[in-house]
């Protein structure tokens, strides 16, 4: 199992970067979250998570290790698949995901495109010893501001990734650009462009 990676970012996206790590360049899935712990840097860690399938080997990465802890957690539950548990943490912060488990707010889970209530409960039920037990904290995040034309384009790309179908993605992504003019970055476009597509 590759436990993390450790090299030069060469390409960025919402979903997924680039790394180059001694000439070999890996694709990795990202979550918003460790999308924006990126910011401009040039050499990255991303504590890895290799999907094997079949038919296909996928890396999944996180910024630190903590998130890639829920997202393991997230995926051993029934129903949940590496796709839904990246879109959950794309969705949700990790410090709204933990109180939400916590808290037992079966609505906030709900809320994620492509979780229903019943995965939503189960979600709940296996997490919620496990997410007390740990106690994790997250410091909250800071947000890179994007400029309207590139943050339009790239959210619609995020969107479209995760499986929202483009004609939805637009005027979600629209309806918001409307009402927040250039105030919303990159991240909080998507994950409310995710909330009411």
């Amino acid at each position: 199992m590759i436990a993390y990676l450790k090299g030069k970012l060469v390409f960025k996206d919402p979903t997924h970067v680039l790394i180059d790590v001694n000439g070999i360049g890996y694709h990795v899935n990202i979550s918003l979250a460790t999308f924006s712990e990126l910011k401009d840097k040039e050499n990255i860690l991303l504590h890895t998570w290799l999907h094997v399938k079949e038919d296909s080997h996928a890396l999944y990465g996180f910024n630190n290790e903590a998130e890639k802890q829920m997202f393991l957690h997230l995926i051993s539950i029934s129903g949940i698949g590496p796709s839904t548990g990246l879109m959950i943490q794309s969705s949700l912060s990790s410090t709204e995901l933990r109180q939400a488990i916590a808290s037992e707010d079966v609505g906030t889970i709900q809320s994620v495109k492509g979780v229903g209530a019943k995965t939503a409960q189960r979600v709940i039920l296996e997490l919620k010893d496990k997410i007390r037990r740990e106690g994790l904290q997250e410091s909250s995040k800071d947000f890179i501001p994007a400029k309207h034309n590139t943050i339009r384009t790239e959210a619609l790309s995020a969107l479209t990734t995760l499986g929202i179908s483009k004609t939805a993605a637009e005027k979600s992504i629209d309806a918001i650009l409307k009402n927040s003019g250039n105030t919303v970055t990159l991240e909080e476009l998507i994950k409310l462009a995710l909330k009411s597509a």
